[in-house]
């Protein structure tokens, strides 16, 4: 080898020495850049998910806080109504019904339930008649129907005319549930009977103001 030869070796050398230096140090930012977009960005965006989703949820609250009315103070002090059916009634839709588990003649039946401030139950539609039909069980029940003759329309005790919902069986002019549907008997037989009357007895609450 010549003197000449160490020496281009040597400047080789150094040349070589910046370019690995500069390759080493961008893999190491190349590095480090990634890590910050992997780490830091994905959190940021998180951050601004959550920032994003608070002030849709606060602008919800306060919308729905502004368009609610705002309540007197005898709203406030409103009592809690709860409706409900006198012990040993059955409530079905707005009204109270008593089946009695004793037997007696329509009139007497009728005071009865009179003296409950009631009557002997008055019903219009199929799903009123089909309830006492299902709850009556096989027992036949005096109802609030009468007349005056076959020759006179079937009357409810308030005074309304019976509006023909279904067929009454029979020659009698006083009318009970059996269980092909709706007949008539006269006045003295003895059945058991049901008393209706609206479910408008209530339990009230004060709430005092001064509680607020």
């Amino acid at each position: 080898m010549s003197a000449a030869e160490p020496a281009e070796t040597f400047v080789s050398i150094l040349g070589t020495t910046p370019r690995l230096q500069e390759g080493e140090m961008g893999k190491k930012f190349q590095g480090k850049c990634l890590r910050f977009v992997c780490t830091e960005s994905p959190v940021k965006l998180y951050c601004c998910y959550a920032v994003i989703m608070a002030l849709t949820v606060a602008v919800i609250v306060l919308s729905v806080a502004l368009s609610l009315p705002a309540r007197s103070p005898e709203q406030t002090s409103m009592k809690n109504t709860y409706a409900y059916c006198p012990r040993n009634w059955i409530g079905f839709g707005s009204r109270c019904f008593y089946f009695s588990e004793n037997t007696n003649n329509w009139t007497t039946s009728q005071t009865f339930c009179k003296e409950q401030e009631a009557q002997l139950v008055h019903f219009d539609s199929w799903e009123d008649l089909n309830f006492l039909r299902r709850y009556k069980g096989t027992s036949d029940y005096w109802i609030g129907l009468k007349r005056e003759s076959s020759e006179h329309p079937w009357m409810w005790t308030d005074n309304t005319e019976y509006n023909n919902l279904t067929h009454i069986q029979g020659v009698g002019d006083y009318a009970y549930l059996n269980k092909n549907g709706i007949s008539s008997a006269r006045v003295y037989a003895d059945r058991r009977w049901i008393c209706s009357k609206p479910s408008n007895y209530t339990l009230q609450c004060q709430i005092p103001l001064s509680s607020f």
